[in-house]
């Protein structure tokens, strides 16, 4: 007999099933074995469905005592039916607490407060009973097939629905897509430039690596229902479609399908996720990732086996990436992202390996400085003038150490390395370009457009009114554009005042350095006093370091919330907005205080009798060893203090939230016994794919750090490629091994990120001109070579200059201080001919990179010749595939004449 259930039990201990147009009742002999949540078949659908005001309509199904078979791999229970897609909800056990030692007024209350909390509860769990099961049923609608599982305990159950998409569904969306079909195989092209140097010059290849199960490279175009017997495998109808197509497809209708009123825009799994309705929704992956214990073949791994062994491996830090295999099971933005970390890895070989020469290079003529000599060996020649309003004067023989180290980050050699950073970034992004071309033609993404994006689910729940799209005609949410403006607007003025925040921050720990070298100073210490300046900038960075990180994860949670307030109505849009801030925030936070030590330390001391003060204290100078070194210091510490902890997070953090998630279900778990969890019980235990924002993020401001500060730390390439090697390596491990698998999603480029590159390696250019020419000595020497002495005899005496006479009655001494300035404390003639120097110098230095950059922008093009050639033999392969029969129309012309 016909009955409504209570949505709470739905598909619990009873099956959904419909009417069909006949209006007979078909029971569970009529659908195959439904006991425990069979799947039905699409052809009996519920026309009323889609009536958002009509109860669905369900049949009493009682459960078998015999336990279901379940066959290997990811099937349904008849081993032929592949499950596409897993969808999970939780549906906890009530349970009644009681309490001792309470009055009857107390328990009353409580009892009372309870209820009401229970009642708001319950009618919660009602509402979103009733959106899954309505959303359950338009599934069914859609034609996916399905099956349902039940894991259990005394306090929890989880439920399980199993998805697939029938070939006539399959069909259907796939054109809806434009999928792309195969039409003619073709050879695999070999992307690495550097295999191809190495096959020419007749070296082994020791990067090579031999990936079983290559996915075959095919000639393609979009696919047509009406052409299927044009495209190769139309056949095999099992095999036509790809896994991660199939994901796609069950995603697409997931996102598509409403589950309340369309007028609130309550459709698609996102927003029923974000609601609770759901507690997971992802494709599952494809076997076990542990190798068999026994010998097998390589050819007989399954895909996630073959990406753990041949990529994840950290013995395979120095093979290629099997970038192939990574498109074919996480998709094409994926892929991407792994193929620009690679690239971009690989390039910062030279790079490092230049800087690890300008380094040594700087070790190996050390003992040729003169300016250092002539400090070490100036004894008591140069009395300097006190560096605080307590401290006595000192000789500048004391610094010869750090006068010493300094000469390794302030040569001739950086100068060099700056300019070569500069070409080497633009270069990179060049063959990047002509990389990315390559791949997108390979994966076939390259005339990849994002369709008409649907409106996020936050924006639809959020939207006040609804309007007709000028495109799809189809009303929608609407948000008033001039509403956003005032939002984004009131947005920019909060990003202000948290940059003002980081400001406040850095004159913190400006404050902190100079009490700190004060201290130093007052011990009375000479080995405390000649390194004050080096032990206040080190420690001073290491606290303005976990400033730094302690401010950037609140203000991504702030730019989180203020993203989500702007109301952006599609997800590109709200990513790009996200990423614009987050990055305009991280670039100011982490580079603030390279940039104050770079152009503002030591600009605004004054001179002896006259110094500038911040908030009573005097000004900061330069420490022994120059400003160049300091910041070398800090960048040092900044950015291998980053990666560091970067790494640990990393590697912990997934830990730590898989032994959370397995915990969280270790009570069902303990109740199924020795049972063997199934493949979506295992995945279920993994953690959620959090994207590639944070992986970009963190890529981009090391990139920044190897370009932008380039001079003062040559070593910074190295640093960087280290890391990316360990990068590399752990990333796969989290998508292959502890991430839920993503939706294969696609993508022609990385979006917005290589904007953020672009802009990065032109602020290279003008800030390394500019480093060079106030914080380096390089300009001075150069002038001083010119006018007085090649050698540098004398250099020392003519960057000090004595103090006022005002000064020195004060303070009893003559003293020095570095500075071109005359007795009186005005600048002299030199320092007005240094300035044109270094201004000269600047502007040739930029004009000249620019020029070069703009021939290296000329001279490479964005398409390789090669490329150019597959895509014309691509799109004639595709009009004879997709062209109507010309015999067939020649005859209806002479018929019709």
């Amino acid at each position: 007999m016909l009955k409504k259930r209570n949505p709470e039990v739905l598909m619990d201990r009873e099956v959904l099933l419909d009417l069909d147009y006949s209006g007979e009742t078909h029971g569970p002999d009529s659908y195959g074995s439904l006991q425990n949540g069979g799947f039905i078949p699409p052809r009996y659908l519920n026309t009323a469905a889609n009536d958002e005001d009509d109860d669905p309509i369900y049949v009493h199904c009682e459960r078998t005592s015999s336990p279901p078979v379940y066959p290997s791999g990811n099937y349904f229970r008849d081993g032929q039916t592949k499950i596409d897609f897993v969808l999970v909800w939780e549906v906890k056990v009530r349970r009644k607490r009681r309490s001792r030692g309470q009055s009857q007024g107390e328990a009353a209350g409580e009892a009372v407060e309870a209820a009401q909390e229970e009642s708001r509860s319950e009618r919660r769990k009602a509402q979103l009973a009733r959106w899954r099961d309505r959303f359950i049923q338009n599934l069914q609608s859609a034609g996916l097939l399905m099956e349902k599982e039940e894991s259990s305990s005394v306090k929890k159950a989880i439920h399980y629905l199993k998805l697939h998409a029938p070939w006539d569904v399959l069909v259907f969306y796939a054109e809806e897509l434009c999928l792309r079909a195969p039409l003619q195989a073709q050879p695999h092209p070999d992307f690495n430039t550097s295999a191809q140097v190495l096959q020419k010059l007749w070296v082994p290849n020791i990067m090579k690596d031999s990936v079983p199960n290559r996915p075959v490279d095919y000639y393609t175009c979009a696919f047509r229902k009406s052409k299927m017997e044009k495209f190769l495998g139309s056949d095999d109808r099992e095999n036509y479609f790809t896994n991660t197509q199939r994901h796609r497809i069950v995603y697409e209708i997931l996102a598509r399908t409403v589950y309340g009123r369309r007028k609130r825009a309550e459709v698609g799994v996102a927003r029923l996720l974000n609601e609770g309705a759901f507690t997971g929704a992802f494709p599952l992956h494809e076997g076990p990732f542990e190798l068999p214990g026994c010998d097998v073949q390589p050819d007989q791994l399954n895909k996630r086996q073959v990406l753990y062994h041949y990529w994840s491996n950290w013995l395979k830090w120095y093979k290629y990436q099997p970038l192939d295999h990574i498109r074919e099971y996480f998709g094409e933005k994926i892929a991407l992202y792994f193929a620009w970390l690679g690239f971009y890895t690989a390039w910062l070989l030279p790079a490092a390996l230049v800087g690890t020469c300008v380094f040594v290079s700087g070790i190996l003529t050390m003992g040729s400085n003169t300016p250092a000599k002539e400090i070490c060996e100036s004894g008591g020649l140069y009395l300097m003038c006190p560096l605080c309003e307590t401290c006595k004067p000192w000789n500048i023989s004391d610094i010869c150490p750090m006068a010493k180290v300094g000469y390794l980050f302030d040569h001739p050699g950086t100068v060099f390395f700056s300019v070569f950073m500069s070409l080497w970034a633009v270069t990179f992004l060049e063959y990047w370009k002509r990389k990315n071309a390559t791949l997108a033609h390979h994966w076939d993404c390259m005339d990849f457009h994002e369709e008409e994006e649907p409106p996020r689910p936050e924006f639809a729940a959020m939207a006040p009114a609804m309007e007709e799209n000028p495109v799809t005609g189809v009303k929608e949410p609407h948000f008033p554009e001039n509403a956003r403006i005032s939002r984004m607007l009131t947005g920019s003025m909060v990003i202000i005042i948290m940059l003002c925040v980081v400001m406040i921050f850095l004159v913190t720990v400006i404050i902190y350095r100079s009490i700190v070298s004060v201290m130093m100073f007052e011990t009375g210490s000479s080995v405390l006093r000649t390194q004050a300046g080096n032990i206040a900038n080190i420690s001073s960075t290491l606290v303005n370091l976990a400033l730094i990180l302690l401010m950037g994860q609140v203000y991504t949670a702030l730019a989180e919330q203020l993203t989500k307030w702007e109301m952006h109505r599609t997800q590109t849009q709200y990513e790009d907005a996200f990423t614009f801030k987050v990055f305009i925030f991280q670039f100011v936070n982490f580079y603030s205080s390279p940039f104050y030590v770079a152009f503002f330390k030591g600009r605004f001391v004054g001179y002896p009798g006259h110094y500038g003060t911040l908030f009573g204290m005097r000004n900061e100078d330069c420490g022994p060893g120059g400003c160049l070194i300091e910041l070398a210091e800090q960048l040092c510490i900044i950015m291998v203090g980053k990666q560091l902890i970067n790494n640990v997070q990393e590697f912990v953090i997934p830990k730590i939230k898989a032994w959370r998630q397995k915990r969280a279900l270790s009570s069902v778990k303990k109740a199924q016994k020795a049972e063997q969890p199934k493949r979506w019980e295992q995945d279920y235990e993994l953690i959620p794919c959090e994207g590639l924002f944070d992986e970009y993020l963190e890529i981009v401001l090391q990139f920044g750090f190897i370009t932008i500060f380039v001079a003062a730390f040559p070593l910074a390439p190295l640093f960087a490629l280290l890391n990316n090697w360990v990068e590399v390596r752990l990333d796969a491990y989290k998508f292959v091994c502890e991430y839920r698998r993503p939706v294969a999603e696609r993508a022609q480029h990385i979006g917005v990120w290589f904007i953020i590159l672009e802009a990065l390696s032109h602020v290279s250019v003008i800030v390394n001109a500019f480093l060079i020419a106030f914080t380096s000595d390089f300009l001075p020497r150069l002038l001083y070579q010119y006018k007085f002495n090649n050698d540098l005899h004398g250099y020392v005496n003519f960057t000090l200059a004595y103090s006022p006479p005002s000064y020195n009655y004060s303070s009893h001494t003559v003293c020095r201080y570095k500075a071109f300035r005359d007795e009186d404390g005005k600048y002299t003639l030199v320092y007005w001919e240094l300035l044109a120097v270094r201004l000269g110098f600047i502007i040739a230095f930029e004009h000249v990179v620019f020029f070069v950059l703009r021939v290296i922008d000329w001279m490479v093009p964005d398409i390789p010749e090669s490329l150019e050639l597959k895509i014309k033999r691509e799109r004639y392969l595709a009009k004879q595939a997709l062209a109507d029969n010309q015999e067939a129309l020649l005859q209806a012309k002479r018929l019709a004449t």
